[in-house]
């Protein structure tokens, strides 16, 4: 018999857990009409979660709730997280992995505190020394692969070439008949430009390129990351957060300006009844929501973290996330990338 996709959740992290969380649940168990090759482990206060799982009738075959009395709080140091968390909702969805249990973790809760207690638990890959964190960001042609987005403030070209190969096995394994171009976020396209650590990586992305693993393009400027034409953004994780914010807050003034604009008279009112549809698909494209779940990387066993304030449907994203890149064989894919790496040496 076929084994199931097991996703390991911390039913009590982020905000409005754990009833978001649970909502989130829901509308993917509804979404996803292949029931028969996954179930999810709910861990957490056992009382409060069936409380929720209650309320929308969901059946316990495809769902395990495994009872812990303790939470990480926001207000968690990483190094406090050390002897506080252990036991807790956390640190048990990520346990799972090392115990067999699961094939995934995912926590909407503290962010340092979750590095910190993957790292610990599950180890780095021999071949990798920093772990990445990689986000998805809407572009022309669908959807990229952004990393690192702030796990690693520095980092040398090693560290920026494990990146191109373990982003682009994330990007294979969610869109398995689409091929991986990768590019470099730099402050020009010529080649000559940018930093010693820049130019080294991109001499060394240029030798590994190939059609099996990645195609690499090259540089990339910040105006042209959504684009489409690189799929596969790597940069450190100083330079990917400060990215990160300014798209998000550019999204965030776009948006709320349009809707300003559209509510300020009559007529202005009026012509968004012949613009609804065109309106309604801007919307979805900037909605952060479609997009949230970022995922530890580098580490022998996959971690996704949901945005803390996500609401009930970005939770259900996080976890649709968590099963395609599981679908699609993510570890494996990073192994045979890094083996990638030893060929071309």
């Amino acid at each position: 018999m076929k084994k199931k996709i097991t996703i390991a959740i911390d039913a009590m992290g982020g905000e409005n857990a754990p009833k978001k969380n649970i909502e989130g649940l829901n509308i993917f168990l509804n979404k996803n009409k292949n029931k028969d090759d996954f179930v999810i482990h709910l861990h957490g206060n056992e009382k409060t979660i069936r409380n929720e799982l209650n309320k929308f009738n969901i059946s316990t075959d495809l769902v395990k709730i495994f009872h812990t009395e303790d939470i990480v709080s926001d207000e968690e140091t990483p190094l406090t997280a050390i002897k506080n968390s252990k036991n807790s909702s956390m640190w048990n969805a990520v346990k799972a992995q090392l115990d067999k249990e699961a094939d995934i973790s995912l926590s909407a809760g503290n962010t340092g505190v979750l590095l910190v207690i993957s790292k610990m638990i599950l180890k780095m890959i021999k071949e990798v020394n920093k772990p990445a964190l990689a986000g998805l960001w809407p572009s022309h042609k669908g959807i990229s692969v952004v990393l690192d987005l702030g796990a690693n403030i520095e980092c040398d070209e090693k560290n920026l070439i494990d990146f191109s190969e373990m982003g682009a096995a994330l990007y294979k394994s969610i869109f398995p008949e689409k091929t991986p171009n990768v590019s470099l976020l730099n402050i020009g396209s010529e080649e000559m430009k940018g930093t010693d650590v820049l130019k080294k990586t991109y001499q060394k992305l240029k030798m590994l390129s190939d059609k099996n693993n990645f195609l690499f393009n090259g540089y990339i400027e910040g105006n042209k990351l959504m684009n489409g034409d690189t799929n596969v953004i790597v940069t450190d994780g100083f330079t990917g957060n400060v990215a990160l914010k300014t798209a998000e807050g550019t999204a965030k003034f776009i948006t709320d300006n349009l809707k300003k604009s559209l509510n300020q008279n009559i007529f202005t009112k009026f012509s968004v009844f012949f613009s609804y549809f065109a309106l309604k698909k801007f919307k979805s494209k900037l909605d952060p929501r479609k997009y949230n779940g970022a995922i530890f990387l580098g580490l022998n066993g996959p971690v996704v973290k949901s945005h803390g304030s996500a609401d009930s449907i970005g939770f259900y994203y996080s976890i649709d996330l968590c099963y395609k890149i599981i679908k699609g064989n993510l570890m494996d894919q990073i192994k045979n990338n890094l083996n990638h790496l030893d060929d071309k040496d």
